[in-house]
């Protein structure tokens, strides 16, 4: 697919790397000389400097023949013309970046769609909404769901008092021979591996589980996880995102948000009539104390400033905090959150590209999740009348060692994958696999 990609940093460049491993051809336009340089030299993506809502910049980048057009560059009004210009010259669909959530409403689609917008995102309405997910799921360190909530993909890191800390993988499978879920691949030392029988669990692993609901408890179980519900919230930040977090939990949790800025906090007193609104900076150990940091069973720092939300979390933490979520801007900055016991983060960049990649698949990829902290992604596929995938047991059709199926759903069925199960067509197979894998996945189901 031809792909132009407007940006003004690293949102735009993530993205077009991220597309870029699919084979996509790339273009970039970005307004600053510096990066297109940057861009250019490191990368096979196109890049073209200029501003995304002039003619002939976007005619410079060959939009006649460009089959989407994404722009997301920081103002939303500008990503809105550009798309709308994008499509007047010739580009087959568009997407644009906005930050009013009121864009969303369907009264509003018909209307961006006569102008030339087919789909809108919204970066922090995707946050809100990630954070919302990941505090119903209390033990899991990413939580998504596939095939209509049938299938549950979590991360989960192996505590010190895990009954599967040293055993192996098949040894577990040999004690409980009914697991409604499957370990479909172990993080450990910022390496990622596709698991066999023979690998061991050890004590802090980060491991990637496909399960059933019904096999939720026992897997909480093994791992030494507990779940736990979240009552007392405290959000730093009164920015988009804790507005929006705000807004959606008020009527179910005690929250307490914090910013230093007064006019924001006035603005939000009226806005969040259910939650209690404090001006002051939460980097304070006395404003935290004050606030009964302590009694809080969640904490989530979404500020502008990664560090601070590394820091305030970290002190949560040492008041006893049980799930801690902070927003970090830096794609880098996730490994080293994990070293430091900051095991759940938030990313826009990766949440705002797993949402927008979509557009980029085939009709039989039916979903698709960029994963925090490495390398990988889990892909949903819909299997297709006579693909390859379907010509033999999962065991004899030579997957890729790369990738590894997790489940599928077939109908109201759910089943977790073994080597004697056969995917018909029709079938919902959710895959795990790193991007040595991407392209050789893809091809037992198209």
């Amino acid at each position: 697919m031809r792909i132009i990609i407007a940006g003004d940093g690293e949102v735009g460049f993530y993205l077009a790397q991220l597309l870029s491993k699919d084979d996509h051809a790339i273009t970039v336009i970005d307004p600053e000389e510096e990066f297109i340089s940057m861009v250019s030299s490191h990368s096979d993506i196109l890049a073209v400097s200029g501003d995304p809502t002039s003619p002939e910049v976007l005619l410079e980048a060959n939009i006649k023949r460009c089959e989407l057009f994404i722009s997301v560059v920081h103002d939303e009004r500008t990503n809105i013309l550009a798309a709308s210009m994008a499509k007047n010259l010739g580009a087959r669909k568009t997407i644009a970046r906005i930050n009013n959530v009121e864009y969303l409403e369907e009264s509003q689609e018909e209307y961006f769609r006569s102008i030339g917008v087919d789909h809108l995102v919204c970066p922090e309405r995707l946050a809100a909404d990630e954070i919302v997910r990941l505090l119903g799921q209390t033990a899991a360190t990413e939580y998504y769901d596939f095939a209509d909530g049938k299938l549950l993909f979590l991360l989960i890191r192996i505590e010190k008092n895990s009954k599967v800390v040293d055993m192996r993988i098949d040894e577990v499978a040999l004690l409980n021979p009914k697991l409604d879920f499957r370990t479909i691949a172990i993080h450990r030392d910022q390496e990622t591996i596709i698991p066999r029988g023979k690998d061991t669990f050890h004590e802090d692993d980060l491991v990637y589980v496909i399960s059933k609901p019904e096999g939720l408890s026992l897997l909480m179980e093994l791992s030494g996880k507990t779940l736990f519900e979240v009552k007392n919230l405290m959000i730093i930040g009164g920015g988009r995102i804790g507005q929006k977090t705000s807004l959606r939990l008020q009527d179910e949790m005690n929250i307490k948000l914090i910013d230093y800025d007064m006019e924001r906090c006035e603005g939000l007193s009226r806005r969040l009539a259910k939650t209690l609104i404090i001006n002051g900076d939460a980097r304070s150990i006395e404003l935290l104390k004050d606030e009964d940091i302590a009694g809080m069973d969640a904490f989530v720092a979404v500020t502008d400033d990664s560090e601070t939300n590394i820091l305030s979390c970290l002190l949560a933490m040492h008041f006893g905090v049980k799930r801690v979520i902070p927003l970090l801007e830096n794609i880098e900055y996730i490994n080293i959150s994990q070293n430091i016991g900051l095991d759940t983060t938030i990313n826009k960049k990766l949440i705002t590209a797993s949402h927008i990649a979509r557009y980029t698949m085939d009709s039989w990829v039916s979903g698709l999740r960029c994963l925090h902290g490495i390398d990988a992604e889990a892909f949903e596929f819909v299997v297709q009348q006579r693909s390859k995938v379907t010509k033999k047991k999962i065991r004899d059709i030579g997957f890729p060692k790369d990738a590894i199926i997790g489940g599928i759903v077939r109908g109201e069925e759910v089943h977790i994958a073994f080597g004697e199960f056969q995917i018909a067509a029709g079938d919902t197979v959710v895959v795990f696999a790193l991007p040595s894998a991407f392209n050789k996945v893809e091809s037992y189901f198209n």
